[in-house]
């Protein structure tokens, strides 16, 4: 029992250590998820910081992905862009909602609006040297007007879009559209940027972000 002990004090030592090392100056932790992401059966250390430094919408998060090498806990990759800042999510507030890992993808979920709804989901693969956007799929619109769905599978180039609308006077018939669209680029740091990358439907001309 006192050897079990003294082994997991030893394995927290070690990590909060590294994470002192690493961690943003003035920064507070807001989650910790473990889980292997490169195929090493190793686990991966996530950690999603709330930094001192802000914008005009709130302050900055920084997720961290740690990786044990010969004993150290050295930094595989992080970024500012991935987790949107403290405020985004507007009337809801904070839109941070999770980061998880599964089947070694790094799932990371947010949320916000008002009476005016949106949620999103990315999921990352650790490929090519860095964690590249292999999915994202969201939901938007209010209750009574409309909801769209957006499923895009970066891998294979699928989007799939629906739009189910209540308030047909104002906002048209529903609608729905399946569209391949390849070669889009986007990671860890290139994520949720000012200026977002646009896809024209060409069936229903609808406009998608990301």
């Amino acid at each position: 029992m006192k050897k079990t002990f003294f082994l997991l004090f030893a394995i927290c030592g070690t990590f909060c250590l590294a994470q002192k090392q690493f961690q943003p100056a003035g920064s507070t932790v807001i989650e910790s998820v473990d889980g292997d992401l490169d195929g090493d059966k190793i686990p991966e250390k996530v950690i999603i910081y709330n930094t001192k430094d802000t914008t005009d919408m709130g302050n900055i998060r920084e997720i961290q992905i740690l990786k044990k090498v010969s004993g150290n806990w050295t930094i595989l990759e992080k970024s500012r862009n991935a987790v949107m800042e403290s405020n985004a999510g507007g009337m809801m507030g904070d839109p941070y909602r999770e980061t998880k890992i599964e089947k070694g993808i790094l799932i990371i979920s947010q949320n916000g609006g008002s009476s005016w709804k949106w949620d999103v989901t990315d999921k990352y693969r650790f490929q090519n040297g860095h964690f590249e956007l292999i999915g994202t799929s969201s939901t938007s619109g209010r209750p009574g007007d409309y909801w769209k769905d957006i499923d895009f599978n970066l891998s294979t180039g699928q989007l799939n879009y629906s739009k189910e609308v209540e308030n047909t006077a104002e906002y048209g018939k529903s609608l729905k559209e399946t569209y391949i669209k390849k070669g889009l680029k986007i990671n860890l740091q290139n994520r949720n940027q000012e200026k977002q990358q646009k896809i024209i439907l060409p069936k229903t001309k609808e406009e998608v972000y990301f």
